[in-house]
């Protein structure tokens, strides 16, 4: 179901009646939520999937206490909606971050960028506690995807890209000792859409519905998926590792999303329903990144 300003509106003033006189924005649909501006700080977060408002909960349970951990903006949780006869499921307020999409707008101040990155994650990647949420797809071993890359890698078009030359990249991954130490926090789900762009650079962090606890190899893969050409280095300087086997299993994951993104960018391409242009565009470019970027990357 899709909402409308007159339905949000008569929501707020049955159930957050002190948000009901702020001004309502358009509706911007992503993949699992439709998010519209409240006011000019808030946001109101509508699911658009199944699992989507299991994923609201998961926010709402974990991002306030991380949120004050993290030196790049998130959009908090402020207010958490019932669901109704109209609105048959969970829906939330959210703030606000302004700025726009990585993959619609670019990243022009690289160094900056790595850095912001590198800071941003390296106070994630904490230690995680143990009833943290885990995640059957982010955070796992590699080889949990292996079918999936495979199947990608025989029947994808991938354009310029040697399906040899990105296999490599993956079994190098793939055979990379595993993650040994505890489980770390993650993002899970770090591509172009989810972080936010303003004054080239980034700006802000959004859409924890994947928050789970795991290898941090999952989110190093946005060295190649979010940061320009040649950037991975300083990124992985700034973030205080040169543990080769963590890299490649990171590049690894990097390839695993790329293929993600280039499959939502060829639906869009053949005209079949959630298509996204730009995430195809996102993908090509990940992996050009990971391929330039080989050998693995030293601390030199």
């Amino acid at each position: 179901m899709l909402a409308d300003e007159d339905l949000l509106r008569s929501l707020l003033r049955e159930q957050h009646p002190d948000l009901a006189h702020l001004p309502l924005g358009p509706a911007i649909r992503g993949w699992a939520n439709e998010l519209w501006r409240l006011g000019g700080q808030l946001a109101i977060r509508l699911p658009r999937t199944p699992d989507a408002p299991d994923l609201i909960l998961k926010e709402q349970r974990w991002l306030p206490a991380l949120a004050p951990l993290l030196p790049l903006p998130v959009p908090v949780p402020v207010r958490l909606g019932r669901p109704t006869d109209r609105l048959p499921a969970l829906w939330a307020v959210v703030t606000w971050i302004p700025g726009d999409p990585a993959d619609r707008v670019p990243v022009t101040r690289a160094d900056h960028a790595a850095d912001a990155l590198a800071d941003f994650l390296r106070a994630l990647h904490r230690p995680a506690p143990a009833d943290a949420p885990v995640n059957p797809d982010r955070g796992v071993p590699l080889a949990v995807h292996a079918p999936g890359v495979d199947k990608g890698l025989r029947t994808m078009d991938l354009g310029e890209f040697a399906p040899d030359d990105v296999r490599r990249v993956w079994e190098a991954g793939l055979a990379a000792p595993a993650w040994a130490e505890p489980a770390r926090w993650l993002h899970g789900d770090l591509h172009p859409a989810n972080v936010v762009v303003a004054d080239g650079t980034f700006a802000g962090v959004i859409d924890f519905g994947e928050l789970c606890a795991g290898d941090p190899a999952t989110d190093l893969a946005a060295a190649w998926l979010l940061l320009p050409d040649g950037a991975a280095p300083r990124f992985f300087k700034s973030y205080g590792t040169d543990d080769q086997a963590l890299i490649r299993r990171a590049r690894a994951w990097a390839i695993r999303s790329a293929l993600g993104l280039l499959t939502v960018g060829q639906a869009d391409e053949k005209g079949l329903p959630g298509g996204k242009p730009t995430w195809g565009t996102a993908g090509r470019a990940a992996l050009r990144r990971v391929l330039t970027d080989d050998p693995p990357l030293t601390d030199s």
